[in-house]
């Protein structure tokens, strides 16, 4: 969301002064009709937004959002002088709420906890300068990022130390930054999305995984719902080819038991044979009368 402020604007608002809540604005403006800077920005925009809400998809007690007005005080609101971060998350409040805006002083003073500008050109130096001091003095914002999604190499981050002063983050080996808050890293991820093929920034868990997008997740596990069907598949058949080995290795011992039975009868029948020719040899030699143990 374009947006236009001054120095003086920053000096004269106050973390006393950033909400009044004796006086809130009623005639608060959601919406200025002004577009993201490109589609690739909306898309880059989405792509956090509905990242960090897939792997938050069962908690409640956040809120994330972008291209939205934060109103923080009443001078703010009477000027227009409005401030909308392209994707920003609140921790511990009722993220089931619809909200059209942030507005702190219906947010019991909260707020962002985390802030992300997807830069341009035209924004690079409001972004990095009157809004990085805004989200360090007013909004005391724990961790900020800027990415122009044209510009790979365009990564900058910032954490709020003790003394509420931003220090700039370190790069891993990847170029990754640590965003402590939501326990994620911010990274650059290359692929299509939405039919838009670029380098998007996109959260990896501390293991380096990707956070998936809810399209993505669904994919990964009908893919996973395949390859099990698979596997089962492949068990099925190898229980099939078991079976039917057992089956082949049963008939074997079958027949080996079949033809060792008859190599022992065809055994017992030469042997009752044999008996019987040498009980006729000895009959007839004593007819003859001779001894038959003589032979």
């Amino acid at each position: 969301m374009t947006v236009e402020a001054t120095k003086e604007t920053i000096i004269e608002t106050s973390v006393a002064d950033t909400w009044e809540l004796h006086k809130p604005p009623s005639d608060l403006i959601f919406d200025d009709g002004e577009p993201l800077e490109s589609n690739r920005h909306r898309i880059a925009m989405n792509v956090l937004i509905r990242s960090l809400q897939q792997a938050w998809r069962d908690r409640t007690d956040f809120y994330t959002g972008g291209n939205m007005f934060i109103y923080y005080s009443s001078a703010q609101a009477r000027n227009r002088d409005f401030r909308g971060p392209d994707f920003f998350a609140v921790l511990d409040v009722d993220g089931i709420r619809e909200r059209q805006g942030w507005v702190i002083w219906e947010e019991e003073g909260r707020y962002p906890d985390v802030i992300v500008e997807l830069m341009s050109p035209s924004t690079a130096q409001v972004d990095t300068g009157i809004k990085k001091d805004i989200y360090q003095r007013t909004f005391r914002t724990r961790d900020y990022f800027v990415y122009d999604p044209f510009n790979p190499d365009s990564l900058q981050g910032w954490r709020l130390n003790s003394e509420f002063q931003y220090q700039q983050l370190t790069p891993n080996e990847q170029g990754w930054l640590w965003c402590e808050t939501l326990n994620f890293w911010l990274g650059t991820w290359q692929g299509t999305i939405d039919r838009e093929t670029a380098i998007w920034l996109r959260f990896y868990d501390t293991s380096g995984n990707l956070v998936l997008l809810p399209e993505e997740a669904a994919q990964q596990q009908a893919e996973l719902a395949q390859q099990q069907a698979e596997l089962a598949q492949q068990q099925a058949e190898l229980a099939q080819q078991q079976a039917e080995l057992a089956q082949q290795q049963a008939e074997a011992e079958r027949l080996r038991t079949e033809a060792e039975t008859r190599r022992a009868e065809a055994e017992s029948q030469r042997a009752e044979a044999e008996r019987l020719r040498a009980e006729r040899l000895a009959a007839r030699l004593r007819e003859l009368g001779e001894d038959p143990n003589n032979f």
